[in-house]
């Protein structure tokens, strides 16, 4: 750890993914400090660059939450000198991260070994669909696929309805989230031993230890199904929709049962003995939902979190927008969305924090999302390139076609 206290600081990460498994991964290691450079195709880049609308000034924002505090250096793996500069920037990695499908790496020449040849202790990290083994490496997958192929769909949303895909790219999120922990407990581990680190991640594998109270019932011999906001488990634990919007309640044991039963004035279903306690109040939602739902819809959002939450300790909450949620008290009180200054806008852009707080450590973004090749000079310059040997590399196609 370096002189401004991230985790991170003298790591550095070579990222040759595209869209979110990879790039989420790096965007949570470059918060923490590490160096990303993030490899992309001459004059297209990553392809989440392009993904939307919206649109703003032609890149996607969609791009920004998940890049920033990157270098991005283009690079054309087809020819010699592309790969021998690849090569380059592996021979001063601590971590090498690609999503390619099994067997391209190989073909490319990126594949653990040939990258082990550059840096030994390296931390070699391979997301992809369903992982390098298995009757289904070779098939290609993404969130919807996996979210599918999981049983999340399969539990989400009403009853009576489709299979639903939740609202944003859960399995990419969580691959993203086991390969950044697989790969700090992979340095942690070289700090210890000095060996480096193959981790073959596959998202369906990635995203089944999520599944735990459905897969509980599962082991238990039962069938899980959609339940819409309702929980397997626990009850009441909804959504009800109040006079101008929604609200949820989650109340998880009886005295929080009770206190809500006071608090709505509704005191009478405490004593009721379909939902006396919480396992009778699961087998009787029917019933519970029919005696709640008037009531909660008496009152607007607001009104019921002041009675319940403010007055009554009842854990409640609002169901608010996507800009509600990013802005409001307590985001803005907590620093979690910032602004950053980018120098081809006229305006700041905005900046999702990470949510690690540390007593004794620094995080948080330094730099904006990089522009496709913004440092292919810069980074081989950190190398010890020369000026004419960086021109040169550029002449030879390494950093794609000098005619485009």
């Amino acid at each position: 750890m370096t002189r401004d206290g991230r985790v991170l600081d003298g790591i550095t990460v070579v990222d040759c993914t595209t869209f979110v498994t990879g790039g989420f991964c790096s965007l949570m290691l470059a918060n923490q400090g590490a160096e990303v450079v993030k490899v992309e195709r001459p004059g297209v880049g990553d392809d989440n660059r392009h993904s939307g609308p919206p649109f703003i000034d032609g890149e996607s924002p969609y791009f920004w939450t998940v890049n920033y505090g990157k270098r991005s250096v283009e690079l054309d793996l087809k020819t010699d000198a592309g790969l021998a500069a690849l090569y380059e920037l592996a021979s001063e990695a601590d971590v090498f991260l690609q999503n390619y499908r099994p067997g391209t790496a190989e073909k490319l020449g990126v594949d653990e070994e040939s990258i082990r040849d550059q840096r030994e202790d390296v931390v070699y990290c391979a997301i992809s669909a369903f992982g390098q083994t298995g009757p289904w490496r070779e098939r290609p997958g993404y969130d919807l696929l996996i979210q599918g192929m999981s049983g999340i769909m399969s539990v989400t949303g009403e009853p009576d309805g489709q299979p639903v895909k939740v609202g944003l790219p859960a399995t990419d999120l969580i691959t993203a989230m086991w390969a950044a922990f697989g790969i700090t407990m992979a340095l942690y581990r070289r700090e210890v031993t000095g060996e480096g680190e193959y981790i073959d991640l596959g998202m369906l594998d990635a995203t089944l230890p999520w599944l735990t109270k459905q897969a509980g019932k599962v082991f238990a011999g039962e069938e899980p199904g959609r339940m819409g906001t309702r929980d397997p488990v626990l009850a009441p634990y909804q959504t009800f929709e109040t006079a101008d919007g929604h609200l949820n309640v989650a109340c998880l044991n009886g005295k929080l049962w009770r206190g809500l039963c006071e608090a709505v004035g509704r005191s009478e279903l405490a004593d009721d003995g379909r939902f006396a306690s919480n396992a009778d109040r699961v087998e009787h939602m029917d019933e519970l939902e029919d005696e709640l739902a008037a009531t909660f819809r008496e009152r607007t959002t607001d009104e019921w979190i002041e009675l319940l939450v403010d007055e009554a300790g009842i854990p409640a909450g609002p169901v608010q927008s996507v800009e509600d949620a990013l802005h409001n008290e307590q985001t803005e009180a907590r620093g979690v969305v910032r602004e950053m200054d980018h120098p081809d806008r006229d305006r700041p852009i905005p900046v999702i924090e990470h949510p690690l707080k540390y007593g004794n450590a620094d995080a948080g973004f330094r730099r904006p999302p990089p522009r496709l090749g913004e440092h292919n000079r810069e980074v081989f310059a950190d190398l010890g390139y020369s000026e004419a040997e960086i021109d040169e590399m550029e002449e030879r196609g390494a950093f794609g076609d000098v005619e485009d």
